[in-house]
């Protein structure tokens, strides 16, 4: 009887075992060589690139609020596929520091000029810094729209560099002196701060002006201690660095019509997608029609306070200005870089 009831208990425990076993799901075989399957994939989330935008102004300029900007419109664009972080106050280091980094691959993006890449390969871009080679902000926008501006872009591309954006307005630059300015005569000795570089300094000497080149943080303490007689450069600037407060004499003269150009490492541009490359190149339009609101906006600001803290704004005939101007397209160790009549050839791009 014992051994009844144990062989009976003994069957229970295996149709309870089989019971289960039929409740639970059967994984499905991996695929091999043998079933000749295929296994299933599982989208992974791919990693957003990201895009460093590095410049030496400070936060709160013009170009910061406008470089802001474009960072939002590259990651609203791309649906957050492309991310992007901005470095101002030359966080990444100087322009030659960023430019040395994204020669060497890395997604970094700055902000350049025609005489800076100038110096990197494309010796005629040289002329857009020259004295009055601009009559209008329109005459630069045919400019860069132009074949000839294209060339010169796809010569700095040959160099590992991308001009990705060329609409930015930096600003006319302007001459604030101690004494004052009315006529290309009067320039006639004074000692006036320029960039140190050759384009400026040549372009400020056939003015009749001495040109003094010196580092940006020195020139108020040298207006100051009459070291020098002016200086140049767009209106915010100028009101910034609180030059009014030892020159008071401002002519109007934008005897540069300064424009930003971005640029970008050609190994980072080449890694995008045509669609990411479009979207990184139109969103940097229109950050640039941002950012020239907001300049001409400052520019009005600027002046009225320039004028509200005693600077004398005197009137000048720009057309003596300009062709006074003439004689910088004569010097030889400015040209002898350039295409043989680069001049003609640029304005004559300008009409087309």
């Amino acid at each position: 009887m014992k051994r009844a009831l144990a062989l009976l208990l003994a069957l229970l425990m295996v149709f309870a075992v089989v019971g289960c076993a039929k409740d639970e799901p059967v994984a499905p075989a991996e695929p091999n060589e043998e079933n000749g399957g295929e296994k299933d994939t599982v989208e992974e989330n791919v990693d957003p690139i990201l895009i460093q935008i590095a410049y030496g102004n400070n936060p709160g300029e013009p170009i910061d609020l406008a470089a802001n900007e474009w960072a939002r419109l590259i990651e609203e664009r791309s649906n957050g596929a492309m991310k992007v972080e901005v470095y101002p106050s030359a966080q990444l280091g100087s322009k030659s520091d960023v430019i040395d980094q994204m020669l060497a691959g890395d997604n970094v993006i700055t902000l350049a000029d025609g005489a800076f890449l100038a110096d990197r390969g494309a010796k005629d871009l040289g002329i857009m810094f020259a004295p009055y080679v601009f009559e209008s902000w329109d005459d630069v926008w045919r400019l860069v729209e132009s074949p000839w501006f294209a060339d010169q872009a796809a010569i700095v591309e040959e160099q590992g560099l991308k001009v990705l954006t060329a609409n930015w307005i930096y600003g006319d630059r302007h001459t604030l002196t101690v004494d004052p300015v009315t006529a290309v005569a009067d320039l006639e000795g004074m000692k006036i701060r320029v960039p140190n570089n050759n384009i400026q300094i040549k372009g400020m000497e056939v003015l009749g002006a001495t040109p003094t080149p010196m580092a940006f943080g020195d020139i108020y303490t040298a207006l100051q201690q009459g070291v020098v007689d002016g200086v140049e450069n767009p209106l915010g600037v100028l009101y910034a660095g609180k030059f009014y407060e030892v020159a008071k004499h401002l002519i109007l003269d934008a005897h540069v019509k300064n424009l930003t150009l971005w640029i970008g490492g050609t190994a980072m541009y080449d890694s995008l997608t045509p669609e990411q490359q479009q979207i990184l190149m139109e969103t940097g339009n229109e950050a640039g029609l941002f950012n020239n609101g907001i300049v001409d906006k400052a520019n009005e600001e600027a002046l009225a306070a320039l004028e509200a803290e005693g600077v004398i704004v005197h009137e000048i005939d720009i057309t003596e200005f300009q062709e006074s101007a003439l004689k910088f397209y004569e010097i030889e160790s400015i040209t002898k870089d350039w295409t043989p009549g680069l001049y003609d050839t640029v304005k004559a791009a300008m009409q087309e």
